[in-house]
């Protein structure tokens, strides 16, 4: 889909579709793409005043039809949506993410390399280069129709997903971010159970750290950031007391059965070693978490504990990462 409507400029912005879909149901008269054509013939809508594209990306993702005469017809659920421009433009909305998601393209710019998590602003935020320049008039539209805006901070070269539209991002693109991590494979079997594991042990430690601040005034801002951010090196922020004023305790949830055992990820030993005494594993065992009085093993400062400091732990080495050695002419 995207790569056939890369070709246009321009896909369409909410007042755009507003008047056309307002107009469409208001008059008698049929409507085909010379009429459209014609109407927004040296007009500016919203700042723009090339419309190549914007009849394509509406049948592209099912806003319209065209008929064997060339008659433009505008889906029903859209028609029932134009009652002002803020409930039809969600509605929209909505139509195009639940057709671009089953796109190549699109799940390549909506993938968990490009996502992170801004837990200052407290918004998902994505690479701006996702989109490439062949793909701008997409971000264009979504940045139009209020899905993507600019990130707050003007040093920062990202986009975030506005916060109105998070529960779309949950719904719709957050599960096919998750499935495409896993794959068929017996190892990649084992991990997608690992991580369900680990979602069990996220929420139960998210509980536990909101109980422990319970009158901390900002304890929504206590939160699981992994879903949003694959690269963090950590899955909840929170604080370290009740007096904390930001952030300052960040949590890694590792969940066993048995002897406390995990994996640890070259990323999460990095973040580990940078933030010190900031960091915190969290173990949490499956078989006990559900009891009212359980609390998991906690590990303040663990590349110190157990990368420095081996005393209690046993590591073993599962895997190597290989590069071609550089030949010296």
């Amino acid at each position: 889909m995207l790569n056939e409507l890369s070709r246009y400029e321009n896909l369409g912005t909410p007042g755009y579709f507003y008047e056309l879909f307002t107009l469409m149901r208001d008059t008698a008269e049929s409507w085909n793409r010379e009429a459209v054509q014609a109407h927004f013939h040296n007009r500016i809508v919203d700042n723009v005043a090339v419309f190549d594209g914007c009849l394509p990306m509406a049948e592209a993702v099912g806003a319209i039809s065209v008929d064997a005469g060339g008659r433009i017809l505008i889906n029903p659920s859209l028609v029932e949506s134009l009652v002002n421009v803020g409930y039809f433009t969600n509605r929209m909305l909505v139509m195009v993410v639940e057709a671009a998601k089953k796109d190549d393209v699109f799940q390549g710019i909506f993938c968990a390399e490009n996502i992170s998590y801004d837990i200052v602003y407290r918004t998902v935020q994505m690479e701006n280069s996702a989109f490439q320049f062949r793909y701008g008039n997409f971000r264009r539209l979504l940045v139009s129709f209020e899905f993507l805006s600019p990130h707050p901070d003007r040093n920062i070269n990202k986009l975030i997903v506005a916060k109105k539209h998070m529960r779309l991002f949950d719904l719709q693109l957050l599960p096919e971010i998750k499935k495409r991590k896993i794959g068929i494979t017996e190892l990649e079997k084992m991990l997608a159970q690992r991580q369900l594991y680990g979602k069990d042990a996220e929420e139960y430690v998210l509980h536990f750290e909101r109980n422990r601040l319970a009158s901390h005034p900002n304890l929504g801002k206590v939160e699981i950031i992994s879903d949003y951010d694959v690269s963090a090196g950590f899955d909840v922020v929170s604080f370290d007391s009740v007096g904390s004023q930001e952030h300052d305790r960040f949590i890694e949830v590792k969940s066993f059965i048995g002897r406390p055992g995990f994996h640890w990820s070259r990323n999460e030993i990095d973040v580990a070693r940078i933030k010190k005494e900031r960091y915190y594993l969290y173990l949490v065992d499956r078989d006990k978490m559900k009891r009212p009085d359980y609390a998991p093993l906690i590990i303040q400062n663990p590349h110190e504990a157990i990368i420095e400091n081996a005393s209690g732990w046993d590591r073993r080495i599962e895997g190597y990462y290989v590069t071609q050695a550089q030949t010296l002419k």
